[in-house]
């Protein structure tokens, strides 16, 4: 549910929000919305940042790979009943990445978490068509 709220933008900011949403095809209302979703969301998480891809904006290590790839990996890690490692040092081992980094990927799917269970579904939606794609095309050309 959302709520009307108004905001007092100065002139010139105002105009770079037009023309970003002019450039996009995005109502100015709607790349507000998420572009103080998103501010927020840095400012709380630092070194979080936000980017554009094929299947829309995600967020992502600043240097690094995307939170829900890090996730994913955490899972998998999580999910080994023979492991007692940490998921977080196994992943961080296995990246390259300070375990710092992992652990600000894990904080950040803690507090939101459905939108990274979107993404890693997403891909593993997407991996799965392209396996049947290359299962049908595998059959077409040995017929």
């Amino acid at each position: 549910m959302s709520r009307p709220t108004s905001l007092r933008l100065p002139e010139a900011l105002r105009a770079r929000l037009d023309d970003e949403s002019r450039r996009i095809a995005s109502a100015p209302s709607s790349l507000a919305v998420v572009l103080i979703d998103e501010g927020l969301k840095m400012r709380r998480f630092g070194g979080i940042v936000f980017r554009d891809g094929p299947t829309g904006r995600r967020a992502g290590l600043a240097s690094g790979p995307d939170v829900w790839e890090i996730v994913r990996d955490l899972k998998r890690h999580g999910a080994d009943p023979d492991s007692d490692a940490d998921p977080v040092h196994l992943v961080a081992s296995e990246t390259g990445l300070a375990p710092e980094l992992v652990g600000l990927a894990a904080d950040y799917y803690a507090t939101f978490p459905d939108e990274v269970d979107d993404r890693i579904a997403a891909d593993a939606g997407a991996a799965e068509e392209m396996r049947a794609l290359a299962d049908r095309r595998e059959r077409m050309l040995s017929a």
